[in-house]
């Protein structure tokens, strides 16, 4: 194949090998780091809810609130960790917060085996991983750039999104099959040891990292998360897109915080069964991974994207429909296709925002970005189980989920609309250029 220009990217593609951008070691590296940790992540998604609702008789509201609090952070410390990341090196960052992830999920198992474990416990645990989250993603998002070279971003960030959707696949059964056999605590400790492998990989990696501009660290902090907030609120792709981020976000937590409760309490089923129908929407996220560069070369990645959203975004009314018995393959359908529609948004996203911004403030875009995506989720998290424990768990489905089905407005609506694919790069005048 002969090298091309992708529709997101600004440099040109390498020539394409058999292994594709996996013949980069760093390259390598980083994703087995990656993927063993979005294993850890997966199974602690389905083990901290188990955990609140099995060992401490948790509440719909209790559940809610422990989500939130993973993801709170964003809303308290994302602007300012954006403009710090832009001055500093990512990586010695990135092994930092694998390390503090790893001696507060460590903690919780402690605390159990000696009968000492606390809801208040693990919010503080929630909280404190997901401080670091703001600070790893953050740089992550940034990092992905220096080790591909600002090249092959949307071949490398399906490659990881497949990865990382592949993992979720198998997390949640191991989890539900740990929580069945041993006990949910037990899986925490998986989680940990997968922290401590993302950290020796990311210390293997040899790329070396740019030094940051003097004149950025003469500029204030609260001037450069200025920076980023005009440059994400001016611009006419970035705008429609992080706004619907924060409404689709706030929907399908809305919905994920209390869907554990729905399945266990209104269905009866076991933690086999949960984790078993959770992996749905993971095997979804790896079909979207396999056809996301597919289908940005085919429509375009501006059209793509729309295309996959109208295509699937609905489909999420199944998951209130579902009853037990046969009925459950309407849960792992509904969650089949919005998966795929997730992983697709997620990968054409995120390699248009790593070109398109310039890389003195992708930083600060990123943290900006993603605080106003992730900002709605906490709300969502609390809305979904507050609207559990009041109106029913069913109910509570019906509601969220409605805000999820016709999301794509908010696409269909913008700039993206009329493009074929998303601009290669910014220019200053685009803000105030007329769609």
């Amino acid at each position: 194949m002969m090298p091309r220009v992708d529709p997101t990217n600004s440099t040109p593609d390498r020539p394409r090998t058999r292994w594709g951008v996996f013949a980069q070691r760093d390259f390598r590296m980083l994703w087995v780091g990656e993927t063993v940790s979005g294993l850890g992540n997966s199974i602690t998604v389905v083990a901290l809810p188990l955990i609140a609702v099995g060992v401490l008789d948790a509440s719909s509201t209790a559940v809610g609130l422990l989500a939130a609090a993973v993801w709170l952070p964003w809303l308290l410390v994302g602007l300012p960790v954006g403009a710090w990341v832009d001055r500093i090196r990512k990586r010695p960052l990135m092994i930092a917060c694998d390390l503090v992830s790893v001696a507060a999920l460590v903690s919780i198992p402690l605390a159990a085996w000696l009968d000492a474990l606390t809801f208040q416990h693990m919010v503080v645990v929630a909280l404190i991983c997901g401080t670091a989250a703001v600070c790893f993603n953050t740089a992550y998002h940034s990092y992905i750039r220096i080790v591909l070279d600002g090249r092959n971003l949307l071949e490398g960030n399906a490659k990881l999104q497949g990865s990382e959707a592949a993992t979720q696949v198998a997390g949640p059964g191991v989890a539900g099959l740990l929580g069945q056999a041993f006990g949910a605590v037990t899986a925490l400790v998986a989680d940990a040891v997968t922290f401590l492998i993302s950290a020796l990989c990311l210390k293997r990696i040899r790329v070396a990292e740019p030094y940051h501009a003097p004149d950025q660290e003469r500029a204030s902090l609260r001037r450069q998360i200025i920076e980023g907030l005009r440059f994400v609120g001016r611009d006419r792709y970035l705008r429609p897109m992080v706004t619907w981020g924060a409404v689709i976000n706030m929907a399908l937590m809305g919905y994920q915080a209390v869907q554990v409760v729905f399945l266990v309490r209104t269905l009866g089923l076991n933690p086999a069964m949960v984790g078993l129908l959770l992996t749905s929407g993971s095997t979804g996220g790896i079909v979207g991974a396999m056809v996301a560069t597919r289908v940005s070369r085919r429509f375009g990645t501006a059209r793509g994207l729309l295309l996959v959203q109208v295509a699937t975004a609905p489909f999420v009314l199944l998951l209130p429909m579902t009853t037990a018995g046969p009925g459950l393959l309407l849960f792992a359908m509904g969650a089949f296709l919005v998966g795929i529609g997730v992983s697709v948004a997620n990968i054409v996203v995120g390699s248009f925002r790593q070109t398109y911004c310039p890389p003195h403030m992708l930083g600060r875009v990123v943290a900006t970005a993603m605080m106003i995506n992730h900002s709605t989720i906490p709300i969502g998290s609390l809305l979904g189980g507050m609207l559990g424990d009041a109106v029913g768990y069913r109910p509570a489905m019906w509601i969220t989920t409605g805000i999820v089905a016709p999301s794509w407005l908010i696409l269909a609506m913008s700039p993206v609309r009329g493009e074929r694919d998303l601009p290669q790069a910014h220019e200053p005048q685009q803000a105030h250029t007329k769609g």
